[in-house]
């Protein structure tokens, strides 16, 4: 929630479609063509970071990480996934252009909050 807030934010007081980025389906080839509201785009974004933080719980239990590892792990795989995703922003003519550094920078900030948010929640289960 709290990406999806910062991006918001952002896109609010700069017109930066990076929130639009990040609920972005339209490289979805069974939703690209149908218009979802926000409430339901952000529910599939939260659906997709609920599944990754279980995902990430899973594998920190089985590797027996410590706090700080756990905490530096959680984040380094938020920023790949952050960088993994932009460059979507090709597939829509709704989101920033990919050359767009301002919009690349944030939209990294949000990862980099996100993965510190998960990892401190993660390392103090």
């Amino acid at each position: 929630m709290a990406l999806g807030l910062f991006l918001k934010l952002i896109q609010f007081f700069t017109n930066l479609k990076v929130y639009t980025l990040l609920l972005n389906v339209d490289y979805v080839p069974i939703l690209k063509n149908i218009k979802l509201p926000e409430i339901i785009e952000f529910g599939l974004h939260l659906i997709i970071s609920i599944v990754l933080a279980f995902v990430l719980n899973v594998y920190i239990n089985r590797k027996s990480l410590k706090k700080e590892a756990i905490y530096r792990f959680v984040w380094k795989v938020s920023l790949i996934v952050g960088l993994l995703l932009y460059p979507t922003t090709l597939l829509s003519e709704r989101t920033p252009a990919i050359t767009n550094t301002y919009a690349f920078l944030i939209w990294m900030a949000g990862h980099w909050i996100y993965g510190m948010i998960l990892g401190r929640l993660l390392s103090h289960k």
